[in-house]
């Protein structure tokens, strides 16, 4: 975690005119990632269309401590934006755990991209929850499938006995592998290579540009795509910060982040295709393994309990942002 030394010798939220004018970009990802990707289009299209006026810091994964330190940052205003996956940040707000809820998305990725970017009930469920943290919902986004890195071969629910997983420290994804009878281990991202490596844990679940930035490929067998989940993120802003900007900058942000929707929804795509054909290229003992359809229904089977589950953490407000979402993606629960 960050140290209250560390956080204190950081610039604190800007209250002139010209100071605010240095917006702060936290990631939670390294350097040639799809975050930070995303992250410097928008610098350039934000420098660009202010003519200079505003600048874009990013701050890169580990530069400020991990995802949870990112979102407490910018709760304090320190950053005025971050990145925040809907698995770590839905320890804080049980809302955005919606999208950890196995096979809740559509097979096509474009619909998926279309409801994260539109719906307007995920905003107001969503963004209603965040302003109570002093945070501000900026945008969601799509980085790709979550896939299974493992030691073992994963194709039942019964292969994940005696099987350890690192998760991310959500309650909605450590119950659905468990579910499964996995052991779960959270874990912060910048330990699993390590644990991987020492058999601490025997599989991990990320996107494919991960999987090879991280080097898990090299400590991992097999690469299986369960169909399970799409790996979800979302930009938060100081909510303080947000209220305090001319209406000029407020079109700004809003009018850049429209336009990154399809930007990163192609870039995120091509980067998981050419990450996969390195790990192909570096690791030619890989097994790829894509579920079928009857394997994927017998793994929907036993997660389905999370749904209530979800509701349960989420209250009301989940319950009904649930049931917008299953219309929109046109599932049959």
């Amino acid at each position: 975690m960050v140290t209250l030394t560390f956080l204190l010798s950081l610039p604190v939220l800007a209250t002139s005119e010209e100071e605010r004018l240095v917006w702060r970009f936290g990631l939670e990802e390294i350097d040639g990632s799809v975050q930070d990707i995303y992250a410097k289009e928008f610098k350039r299209r934000i420098e660009e269309k202010s003519a200079g006026q505003v600048t874009v810091d990013i701050y890169s994964y580990g530069t400020l401590g991990e995802s949870e330190d990112l979102t407490a940052l910018t709760s304090l205003g320190t950053l005025q934006m971050t990145h925040a996956s809907v698995g770590i940040i839905g320890s804080l707000v049980p809302e955005m755990q919606v999208f950890n809820i196995p096979y809740i998305f559509s097979q096509d990725d474009k619909l998926n991209q279309s409801v994260l970017t539109n719906n307007s009930t995920l905003y107001e469920v969503v963004g209603n929850a965040l302003i109570d943290q002093d945070l501000r919902l900026m945008t969601f986004y799509l980085e790709g499938d979550m896939v299974w890195s493992t030691d073992t071969e994963i194709v039942k629910p019964d292969d994940f006995k005696d099987f350890r997983m690192r998760v991310m420290n959500s309650p909605l994804v450590i119950e659905s592998f468990r579910v499964y009878g996995a052991d779960t281990i959270p874990l912060p991202y910048s330990q699993v290579y390590g644990a991987l490596q020492a058999n601490i844990v025997n599989g991990q679940s990320n996107p494919v540009f991960s999987i090879e930035e991280m080097k898990f490929y090299e400590v991992t067998e097999y690469m299986i795509w369960p169909g399970k989940q799409k790996f979800t993120t979302s930009v938060i802003a100081n909510q303080a910060w947000y209220l305090s900007l001319s209406a000029e900058h407020k079109m700004l942000l809003r009018d850049t982040f429209e336009e990154m929707s399809d930007f990163i929804f192609e870039k995120q795509q091509a980067l998981n295709k050419a990450q996969l054909a390195k790990i192909k290229e570096f690791k030619p003992s890989m097994t790829f393994i894509t579920l079928t359809r009857a394997q994927q229904n017998a793994f929907k089977k036993y997660a389905a309990p999370i749904r209530a589950r979800y509701v349960e953490l989420a209250g009301q407000p989940g319950e009904r942002l649930l049931k917008a979402l299953d219309e929109a993606l046109g599932n049959k629960n």
